[in-house]
């Protein structure tokens, strides 16, 4: 609970400083993206928490969010009804867990291996489902003139999504906001704050079945024993190789909801770059809200703080006019430190201070002897 507070202080901290930022930080636009993009990438980021948990790592996050909506598109392109489209994309997604499962828990390949893997062949799939001219693929990998990835890229073609009524329900789930303001009968003024973005209930929604699921049932326990000690875990009669491929199906669930948020809010995706980098930002959210990379530990209102850290990050850049280039460098930073942080914690202040002083101890030592 120490470190929820520590985290909570953090995201507060940096909140003032970006509403001291600019006065347009303090608009109520500006809110709603905040809400709005704090719900897209909370979604990735529970998936990845569980994973993480069980001491794993899933680095496709991002491909199987490009590959589901890319299916998602080419599916309603097609005329498929899009709830029916939704469950397969979904169920797609399922298995792409339940194969990272069984590579990681069956055979026991490492999990930052099979995912990395993952990663390349599943943005690469959606490439070639999006191919438009497979004659002149052909010749270019036959003349050998460029590499295959930029051949496949200048090769296909952007999905989008059809503006028919049907779809209306979607994109409110994307673009609309929950109208509680309404609901409790708030003055005008007041109203528009209390409209919460749809991904961000969404989100809200499925952290609160997380939170039972981890915190509440005996399953949830199983997999927090599972990432402290796999072999103490199994000793006690845990199927640690069911549990660890529940968590690899959840994750790549949830990364396909993700997808099909993803293509709802741009309409039009490119399977070049659809998704690129969110397994870093899903990630790093966890690390920041408390969950340890070594397993079993962490806290489903730490991951709602740790993703809220991103976003308030990214705003910050914007409106203080750092170039969006150091972005990635910023998010580098604060994975760092949360890594740090991590580690501080687990062994304690005194230990860390231990080892610093012994370390400058030695440097001191071998200079002098030298």
């Amino acid at each position: 609970m120490t470190r929820v507070v520590g985290i909570l202080a953090v995201v507060l901290a940096l909140y003032g400083l970006l509403m001291m930022s600019d006065p347009q930080a303090r608009s109520l636009e500006n809110h709603i993206n905040l809400g709005r993009r704090i719900g897209e990438w909370g979604i990735l980021t529970l998936g990845v928490g569980f994973v993480i948990i069980t001491g794993g790592i899933d680095l496709s996050i991002g491909s199987v969010v490009c590959l589901s909506a890319v299916s998602f598109g080419l599916l309603l392109e097609n005329g498929m009804n899009p709830y029916l489209a939704t469950l397969l994309v979904l169920a797609g997604s399922a298995l792409i867990g339940l194969f990272h499962g069984v590579l990681v828990a069956r055979w026991n390949l490492q999990p930052f291996i099979v995912t990395l893997c993952g990663l390349f062949i599943y943005r690469g799939i959606a490439q070639l489902l999006t191919l438009v001219k497979f004659k002149e693929l052909g010749l270019k990998f036959s003349q050998g003139w460029d590499t295959p990835g930029r051949i496949l890229r200048d090769s296909s073609r952007d999905v989008g999504l059809p503006d028919k009524p049907v779809m209306e329900p979607f994109f409110f789930l994307q673009r609309g906001n929950l109208p509680l303001g309404d609901w409790l009968g708030l003055p005008e003024g007041l109203r528009g704050w209390f409209n919460l973005p749809m991904p961000l209930v969404l989100l809200l929604v499925l952290a609160v079945l997380t939170g039972v699921f981890l915190h509440m049932s005996v399953y949830g326990r199983r997999l927090y024993a599972l990432g402290y000690n796999e072999q103490a875990a199994r000793f006690a009669g845990i199927r640690t190789v069911r549990y660890k491929i529940l968590s690899y199906v959840l994750c790549s669930t949830l990364a396909g909801l993700g997808g099909l948020i993803f293509l709802l809010k741009v309409r039009s995706a490119a399977p070049s770059n659809a998704g690129s980098w969110f397994e870093l930002y899903a990630i790093t959210g966890a690390v920041l809200g408390g969950f340890s990379l070594r397993g079993g530990e962490g806290m489903v209102i730490g991951i709602l703080l740790g993703t809220s850290i991103l976003p308030l990050l990214r705003s910050y850049v914007i409106f203080r006019g750092i170039p969006s280039d150091l972005e990635f460098t910023v998010i580098g930073t604060a994975l760092l430190l949360g890594t740090i942080a991590d580690e501080m914690l687990r062994r304690g202040p005194g230990k860390w201070l231990n080892s610093i002083k012994t370390w400058l101890a030695g440097g001191k030592s071998s200079g002098l002897s030298g």
